[in-house]
């Protein structure tokens, strides 16, 4: 049976596809940050990274960084196609629940805001 991602789960995996696959946390978090506003605590990510992993939806590699990182060791994930194929079925499943609602959504937020469409 298949473990629905969630939420957060779903922002690291688009994040890992816009840092060109092969990132470490720190490049994940802030393409998050960027993306939709939600600063993203480094425990987080790589608490998440790890859970992704043990599912193989992701790989890591732990590698030395280039002198002018400081040349520490880090860890750089890249998705594996499992976590790609994932990552489709939960955003074509959220596609079909959002199929034709725009109008009713809208209504929902006017209402609930006062009639200021958000």
């Amino acid at each position: 049976m298949t473990k629905h991602l969630g939420e957060f789960e779903k922002l690291l995996l688009f994040a890992l596809l816009a840092t060109d696959d092969d990132c470490d946390g720190a490049a994940l978090r802030q393409n998050i940050e960027e993306r939709t506003g939600r600063v993203v605590s480094p425990g987080a990510v790589y608490t998440a990274m790890d859970r992704l992993q043990g599912r193989g939806y992701v790989a890591s590699d732990v590698v030395k960084a280039p002198p002018e990182l400081g040349g520490r060791r880090q860890k750089r994930y890249r998705l594996r196609p499992q976590g790609a194929i994932e990552l489709n079925r939960a955003v074509r499943e959220l596609e079909a629940m959002a199929d034709g609602l725009d109008d009713a959504l809208h209504a929902a937020v006017a209402a609930a805001d006062g009639g200021q469409d958000r």
